[in-house]
C-alpha cells in the first residue's frame, strides 16, 4: 500500500482554502479576544432584556455577533485539526475555544428564562414600539413555544453546567468501543493476519470471501458480548438521563422532548415505523434477490453487505468525477451549477487522504465562510457519490447563508440530509441514463439498493428499537442487557424475515451503534431519504414548479419549521404516502437490477 503523504506534501490545489477564514493563528487570536470583550459587554444586559424594545433588539443583534464569531473560531479550529489530527497546535486551539463555548453557554443561560417572565403579548407590543424587532419574530415565537418547558434562571444555569456531565454515558461507551474493546486479529482474503477493528469491520463484511465475512462477524460480536453488562449500564444511563430531563421540562416522554425542538409531532415518527412495517415485503424481496445472485442456500446476516456485483474495478479521476457531478446536477439550473463550480474552482474541497487526516467526509463551514468539504477521494464510484452528496450539503448552506440573517440561516438535521441525498440520487439516475456499460449500471443499482436498505429499513429498525426501549423504561421496566439483547434480536427477526438466517450474535449489535446515544436522531435519515426520493421523482418527471420549489426550499435555512420547509419543496412528511412512494422507488430499483442482471 502506498504511504499517505504528509499534510505539508499535499498540493495547494488539492487543499481547501481555510486561510479565507483566518490567515494565521494571530488573526484567530484577535477574534478570540474580541469574543471575550463581547461576552463581557453582553453580560450587562442581564435583568434588563425586557426594559424596552430597543434594548431587547440590541441584545439580540449583539448576541448574534458573539455567536457568529464563536462559530467561526470553533469551526476553523476543528477543521484545521481534522487536516492533521496529530497537530497539537490545533488540538490546543480546539480545547481553548470549546472551553470558552461552555463558559458562554453557562453565562447566557439567563436569557431565555428572563424573556419568559413576560407574556408574549409584551413582545408583540415591542414590535409596535420598535419595528426592527420584527426581524426576530420567528425566533422569539419559538422561544415562547418553550415557555412551559423552561425552568427558572438558576435551574437553567445548573442544567447548562451539567451539559458535559450528562454526556458521560456516551463518552464512556465511545471509549469502550474505540479503545478498551479489543477485537483480536483475523486472517484477511489474502491470508494475511491483521487486527480486526470497528473501522475495518465494514470492509470485512463486504469481502468476496464468505469465510472471511463469517469469521469477522462472529469474532466482533463475541468481543462485544463480553461488554454487555457494562454497555447496558452506559445505555441505561443515557436513557434514564433523557427521561429525567423530559420530566424536569414537563414533557410527556423523552421522545416528545427530542422532537419538540424542531416542532415535529411524534406522529411523524410513528408513521415512519408503521409504514415501513407494512411494507417489509419489499426488503424481503431484496434479500431474495441477494440470496439468488450470491448463489447461497442460506442467506446469513454476515452475507447482507456482500456486493451483488462480482468485480468493480472502474476508477474515476477527480476530474472525471467533477464532470459527472456537474452534468448530473445541471438539471437544477444555471445558478446552482455556477455555485457548484465555485466549490471546485475556489478550493472549497479538501480532496485526498494524507497522513493523520480525519477519515470519512463532511461539509462544514460558518456563516462567514464558504461551506467547505472534507473528503478522502480514492477514485471509486462511492467517492464520486460522496462529492455529489457533500456538495448537496454545501449548496444548502450556501443558499441558506445568502438568503438569511445569521439568526435564521441554520437548518436543522431533519432537513439536512434531504439536499445531500437529492444530489446523490440525481447523480445515480444520470449515470444510469448515460451509461452503456452493463457492469457500471449494476454497480450503480447495487449502490442505490444499499442506500434504501441501509437508510429506510435499517434506520427505521433503529428508530423502533429506541422507541420500544424508552417506552418500556417510562412504563417502569428496568434496563438490563437481557432486555436490550432480546428486544434487539426480535426486531432483527421481524425486519429480516424468514429469508435470512438471523444469527444469534446479532443480539449484541445495539452495543456498537453510537447513534443510540443521540436521543431519537436516527429516524431523520429515513425521513430525509423519503423526502429526497419524492423531490427527485417530481423533478425528473417535470412536475410543474418542482425544480423551482426545491430551489426555494434550499434558501429557507432555519426561517421556518422543517415540516413547513419541506412543504415548500412539495413534500408533506406528515403523510404516510411520502414513505410509501420511497419504498415503491426501492421496489422499482430492485426490478431494474433484475432486468439488467438478466440481460
Amino acid at each position: 500500500m502506498e504511504k499517505e503523504p504528509k499534510r505539508s506534501e499535499v498540493k495547494q490545489e488539492d487543499k481547501w482554502n481555510l486561510e479565507s477564514m483566518y490567515q494565521n493563528i494571530a488573526e484567530w487570536e484577535k477574534d478570540y479576544n474580541k469574543l471575550i470583550t463581547l461576552e463581557e459587554k453582553l453580560l450587562k444586559y442581564r435583568n434588563h432584556l425586557l426594559d424596552d424594545a430597543k434594548t431587547l433588539y440590541n441584545y439580540l443583534v449583539e448576541s448574534d455577533e458573539m455567536s457568529e464569531i464563536l462559530e467561526n473560531l470553533l469551526i476553523y479550529a476543528r477543521m484545521k485539526s481534522d487536516e492533521d489530527t496529530s497537530n497539537t497546535t490545533y488540538i490546543a486551539l480546539v480545547g481553548k475555544i470549546e472551553n470558552l463555548e461552555v463558559k458562554i453557554s453557562e453565562e447566557f443561560s439567563f436569557a431565555t428564562p428572563e424573556l419568559l417572565k413576560a407574556d408574549y403579548q409584551k413582545i408583540e407590543s415591542f414590535y409596535k414600539e420598535y419595528p426592527k424587532l420584527l426581524d426576530y419574530e420567528f425566533n422569539l415565537k419559538d422561544v415562547f413555544r418553550f415557555k412551559e418547558h423552561t425552568l427558572s434562571e438558576a435551574e437553567e444555569k445548573i442544567l447548562s453546567s451539567l451539559y458535559n456531565d450528562l454526556d458521560y454515558s456516551n463518552k464512556t461507551a465511545s471509549i469502550i468501543r474505540n479503545s478498551d474493546l479489543k477485537l483480536g486479529t483475523i486472517e484477511d482474503e489474502n491470508g494475511k493476519t491483521v487486527d480486526l477493528t470497528n473501522n475495518n469491520y465494514a470492509l470485512f463484511m463486504e469481502s468476496k470471501n464468505r469465510d472471511v465475512r463469517k469469521r469477522a462477524f462472529k469474532q466482533l460480536y463475541k468481543a462485544y458480548a463480553t461488554f454487555q453488562n457494562t454497555l447496558a449500564t452506559t445505555y441505561a444511563g443515557e436513557v434514564d438521563g433523557n427521561i429525567h430531563l423530559s420530566k424536569l421540562r414537563k414533557f410527556n416522554s423523552a421522545r416528545e422532548r427530542a422532537l419538540f425542538s424542531n416542532n415535529i409531532d411524534i406522529s411523524v415518527y410513528d408513521n415512519l415505523i408503521d409504514t415501513v412495517n407494512k411494507h417489509l415485503d419489499t426488503i424481503y424481496k431484496y434479500y431474495d434477490l441477494k440470496k439468488e445472485v450470491l448463489g447461497l442456500d442460506e442467506l446469513h446476516l454476515y452475507d447482507i453487505y456482500a456486493s451483488l456485483v462480482k468485480e468493480n474495478n472502474k476508477e474515476y479521476s477527480f476530474a472525471e468525477a467533477k464532470d459527472l457531478v456537474i452534468d448530473a446536477l445541471s438539471i437544477l439550473g444555471e445558478d446552482y451549477i455556477s455555485n457548484i463550480k465555485k466549490a471546485f474552482n475556489e478550493n472549497w474541497i479538501d480532496k485526498y487522504p494524507n497522513e493523520n487526516k480525519r477519515g470519512g467526509a463532511y461539509s462544514w463551514g460558518s456563516y462567514r465562510s464558504n461551506p467547505f468539504v472534507l473528503m478522502n477521494y480514492q477514485g471509486r464510484l462511492d467517492d464520486v457519490s460522496t462529492i455529489a452528496h457533500e456538495l448537496g450539503h454545501s449548496m444548502h448552506s450556501y443558499y441558506s447563508i445568502k438568503n438569511n440573517p445569521y439568526h435564521s440561516y441554520g437548518y436543522c438535521i431533519f432537513v439536512a440530509e434531504v439536499a445531500s441525498t437529492v444530489n446523490e440520487m440525481l447523480l445515480y439516475k444520470h449515470m444510469l441514463k448515460k451509461s452503456n456499460s452493463r457492469e457500471e449500471k449494476l454497480v450503480i443499482l447495487d449502490n442505490l439498493m444499499e442506500l434504501f436498505k441501509g437508510t429506510i429499513f435499517r434506520q427505521t429498525m433503529f428508530a423502533e428499537f429506541e422507541r420500544g426501549i424508552y417506552e418500556r423504561v417510562e412504563n417502569g421496566e428496568v434496563i438490563t442487557y437481557d432486555l436490550l439483547c432480546d428486544y434487539y434480536y426480535e426486531l432483527n427477526k421481524k425486519y429480516f424475515g424468514d429469508r435470512v438466517v438471523v444469527d444469534d450474535e446479532i443480539r449484541y449489535e445495539w452495543e456498537r451503534i453510537p447513534h443510540f446515544y443521540m436521543n431519537f436522531y436516527v429516524y431523520q435519515y429515513a425521513t430525509g431519504l423519503s423526502a429526497a426520493s419524492a423531490i427527485v421523482t417530481n423533478i425528473l418527471d417535470n412536475k410543474k414548479d418542482a425544480k423551482e420549489n426545491y430551489l426555494k426550499f434550499l434558501t429557507l435555512g432555519g426561517s421556518m419549521y422543517p415540516i413547513d420547509e419541506l412543504k415548500v419543496a412539495g413534500v408533506d412528511m406528515t403523510q404516510k404516502e411520502v414513505v410509501e412512494k420511497a419504498i415503491k422507488m426501492f421496489d422499482e430499483i430492485i426490478d431494474e437490477f433484475k432486468e439488467v442482471y438478466n440481460s
